[in-house]
């Protein structure tokens, strides 16, 4: 029998593949691209600054070069790359969903076999209770997830080019830290929002939108989606919020946007990620494996979603691509 050399490296590169997201994750733990950043490019100087065992960290180093995360050595010096600089300390920094992912998401796939076969969350077979009921008690991980979402919102400066915003009165619904709302009122001056989301979210979106755009153009309520939205909106935003909740729930959201909008021009945009069923590529199909293990949830179709908006009286009138994977969904309401 021919052993397939290809084939073998293949799969020994999928299975390791944790164990690189995990050495990555020890690094962020550590600062060591804050650190090497800083001028700390030794073994020894590494050690010392994390007090870590220098020999682990120059094994540890010599992966990360290897994967490029790093550049140099133990005895010529380390130096960043334009990898490590993405996980230095700042508002874009992707270190929040190292952690996150090498913690608490670490754990949850653990339990993908579970998952699968029963079609519930890892999360909370780890953890013992849901995922948002974790964020709701945990305050830390709340805002390392509240951060997360923000450095994976590339696509955010994109919004305002893909819908025209002006002089409309904007409700981001589920609007988190207030980053989507006050990046469309920061690209149009003559609209104005309203941000509305969870009670423990209030402070923190208050804050952002009131160092940025003003409390003046922007308004912070809080409450609960599935029970109701503010009401006179112009434009209703649904960015990330859906994918973790079953479709009657869904379309139940729908319901409350099309019943709360100022009249028949107003609309619901629509944020967010889709798969395919078929010729799927790997990244969209992956994050929808990953809501099963941390939510529960799932992507749907773009034809999916678009029967439950049918339901709401709602239909697609309009889409754009945008970076990350994300699609804007450009909804309207129906009239007959």
């Amino acid at each position: 029998m021919t052993v397939d050399v290809q084939a073998t490296r293949d799969v020994v590169d999928i299975i390791t593949g944790g164990w690189r997201a995990q050495a990555l994750y020890t690094a962020v733990k550590l600062g060591l691209p804050d650190h090497v950043e800083a001028g700390r490019d030794t073994d020894a100087e590494l050690a010392k600054a994390t007090g870590a065992n220098e020999q682990g960290i120059h094994r540890l180093m010599r992966l990360l070069v290897a994967m490029g995360i790093f550049e140099g050595s133990g005895s010529t010096g380390y130096r960043g790359t334009r990898v490590s600089a993405a996980l230095l300390e700042g508002p874009q920094s992707l270190s929040d969903m190292c952690l996150l992912y090498g913690e608490e998401f670490y754990s949850a796939w653990g339990h993908a076999h579970h998952a699968i076969s029963t079609k519930s969350s890892g999360f909370e077979v780890a953890y013992g209770r849901s995922f948002y009921e974790y964020l709701g008690q945990d305050v830390a991980t709340a805002r390392r997830f509240q951060l997360t979402m923000n450095a994976a919102s590339m696509f955010f400066h994109q919004v305002p080019e893909v819908f025209d915003f002006s002089g409309k009165k904007v409700v981001d619904v589920g609007g988190g830290g207030g980053h989507l709302l006050a990046t469309i009122l920061g690209a149009t001056p003559d609209a104005e929002g309203t941000l509305y989301d969870r009670e423990h979210m209030v402070p923190k979106a208050r804050e952002h939108l009131s160092a940025t755009v003003g409390l003046d153009r922007a308004e912070v309520v809080g409450g609960d989606m599935f029970q109701g939205v503010p009401a006179g909106g112009d434009v209703y935003i649904l960015c990330r919020v859906l994918a973790g909740h079953d479709d009657e729930a869904v379309v139940g959201v729908f319901e409350h946007c099309r019943r709360a909008m100022a009249g028949s021009s107003s609309r619901l945009l629509i944020l967010d990620r889709f798969v395919e069923d078929e010729n799927s590529s790997v990244l969209p199909a992956l994050w929808d494996l990953h809501l099963l293990m941390t939510t529960g949830g799932e992507h749907r179709t773009v034809d999916r979603i678009t029967r439950l908006l049918s339901r709401a009286g709602l239909e697609v009138t309009g889409t754009a691509e945008l970076p990350m994977e994300t699609t804007a969904l450009i909804c309207t309401p129906r009239t007959t």
